[in-house]
């Protein structure tokens, strides 16, 4: 996901680096031309006048709009669900480690090999939501025998818990102590199995084939709905209407698949920078510096 900077309206106007316009860009010029041929063609196609006005499209246009709604509705909600278990994971993080800290003996935890573990299962929990590679990160924070351990592990987040149970279990002074540690423990892998139910059920197929196809019969015939009412301002509003619907349907794509790389999708990075700033705060650790904004956001 793009972290972009503050927007004025000029901005939000003429945004393009990150926008769903691109993606759509295609659509929207094929109904340009259908369009053009509808008012060159004064509505015919081969010859024949296709028998359309504007009277059924606002009611084909208010059961599509309602349809829209639904299906950006049940996108968002899995994209604020997915936020609020990395917001989970984040508060879990920092209260495992500031309990670690402040109840465990100094002489049998490290504070190092604590950060360098709650670390990594942030990074590891993003990149197996995401398929990516986790070899540069567990070289990056883990000793060599235990980051060759992990790359054969299926589940590697899950793994790195259970190491910090055991930690956990081996440093704790008291039975109190280790319920309280293992209560933080335990919030961790709530997340992480919310995150791999929302990646592995997505929004039933048949709902995405419905509104794709009903949209681009909409946009296709609209044309020559409005060329006899708009004349030579069809092709404007067609286009229009079409951004409209087509934009409102790629975002409701992007935000579904909201541990996707996809710019609309969640800052996966910058969250686990946050938390890893965070947790090495806590360590009294040198820190990396802070997710920047994209410095590409351009309005070209």
């Amino acid at each position: 996901m793009i972290i972009r900077p503050q927007s004025n309206w000029l901005r939000m106007l003429l945004v393009w680096h990150g926008s769903v316009l691109p993606a759509i860009l295609p659509q929207l010029l094929l109904i340009l031309a259908i369009s053009l041929a509808a008012v060159f063609g004064h509505g015919r196609i081969f010859g024949e006048r296709v028998p359309l006005d504007t009277a059924p499209f606002p009611l084909l246009g208010v059961s599509l709009a309602i349809f829209l709604a639904f299906r950006n509705n049940a996108s968002y909600q899995r994209y604020l669900e997915a936020r609020q278990l990395w917001g989970h994971v984040l508060i879990a993080s920092r209260s495992l480690t500031s309990q670690a800290l402040a109840y465990l003996p100094a002489r049998r935890v490290g504070r190092r090999e604590l950060a360098s573990r709650v670390i990594a299962f942030v990074h590891l929990l993003r990149h197996q939501l995401r398929g990516s590679s986790p070899d540069a990160d567990l070289a990056r924070l883990l000793p060599p025998a235990l980051a060759a351990e992990l790359r054969q592990r299926a589940y590697r987040p899950v793994a790195v818990l259970n190491g910090l149970r055991r930690l956990m279990r081996q440093t704790a002074p008291d039975s109190q102590t280790l319920w309280m540690l293992d209560g933080q423990i335990n919030s961790l892998a709530d997340a992480v199995g919310g995150c791999e139910r929302l990646a592995s059920t997505p929004i039933p197929y048949p709902y995405g084939v419905l509104l794709h196809r009903t949209i681009y019969a909409y946009c296709f015939l609209l044309p020559f709905g409005l060329v006899h009412a708009i004349g030579a301002a069809t092709p404007l509003i067609s286009v229009f209407v079409a951004y409209t619907l087509f934009a409102l349907e790629a975002i409701a794509q992007e935000i579904a698949d909201p541990f996707g790389s996809a710019p609309n999708s969640l800052a996966l990075e910058a969250i686990c920078r946050t938390i890893e700033r965070s947790v090495l705060e806590l360590c009294d650790l040198p820190m990396p510096d802070e997710a920047a904004a994209d410095k590409n956001f351009r309005m070209d």
